[in-house]
């Protein structure tokens, strides 16, 4: 475990706000890959509600939005968020979409089973403890609705930043002021234990390339 999860944390939010602020709408207006996969498995379960993780400013929950999803945009970037919420009245969707100040090392604010999906791209690889990892897991399993998808995406083990720039412990590794939790193969079948694993899938992302999984897992039906 990181020598000091909660003070690399609290920097981490504050350097996320400032990037914000210095570089709005810095990942542009088009979805990223994922959301547009994830956007396919909701609507081919019957969700209708989507609950977003890590929002930031808002790419891939204005994008839900304009596929019929009524979405939840939470981060912990209150910036982030100012620009989602201009960006979801220009495009017409404001309607669609609900943002919360949320840091995901605290429990979901929500009540059980409220929700049909979640999303959550590179979100669980932010600097959070493989502890806090597992209980933001749960707190989704607890959210979603018997049927309901979780799709997230993380950078793993075989990236080029991993074992690079500032070592924390428990994995994560701060490079260019950003700090990520690398991600093993047991870390997602153990977040998986009590769900149906459907799809780990490997991509590539920018320039380096950054090297993710997309995983997509479903709630039981059955209780087991």
């Amino acid at each position: 475990m990181a020598a000091d999860p909660q003070g690399l944390g609290d920097a981490q939010r504050r350097h996320w706000q400032r990037t914000y602020s210095d570089h709005p709408g810095m990942y542009g207006e088009a979805p990223s890959a994922p959301a547009v996969h994830a956007a396919a498995a909701f609507r081919a379960s019957g969700a209708r509600d989507v609950l977003e993780l890590g929002a930031g400013h808002g790419r891939d929950t204005l994008y839900f939005a304009r596929e019929g999803f009524t979405v939840r945009a939470t981060d912990f970037s209150a910036t982030g968020l100012e620009q989602l919420r201009a960006a979801a009245r220009g495009q017409g969707v404001e309607e669609r979409v609900t943002t919360m100040l949320h840091d995901v090392r605290e429990p979901l604010p929500l009540p059980d089973a409220c929700v049909d999906a979640v999303f959550a791209h590179m979100l669980l690889c932010m600097a959070l403890s493989t502890k806090e990892i597992h209980a933001v897991v749960d707190e989704v399993r607890r959210v979603l609705r018997p049927g309901g998808v979780l799709v997230y995406t993380v950078r793993h083990t075989g990236d080029a930043h991993f074992g690079a720039g500032t070592a924390h412990g428990d994995d994560v590794f701060e490079h260019g002021g950003f700090a990520v939790h690398f991600f093993d193969r047991a870390l997602v079948d153990a977040l998986a234990d009590g769900w149906t694993l459907d799809e780990v899938h490997a991509f590539e992302e920018g320039d380096l390339p950054r090297r993710l999984w997309r995983v997509t897992q479903t709630v039981r039906t059955d209780g087991a």
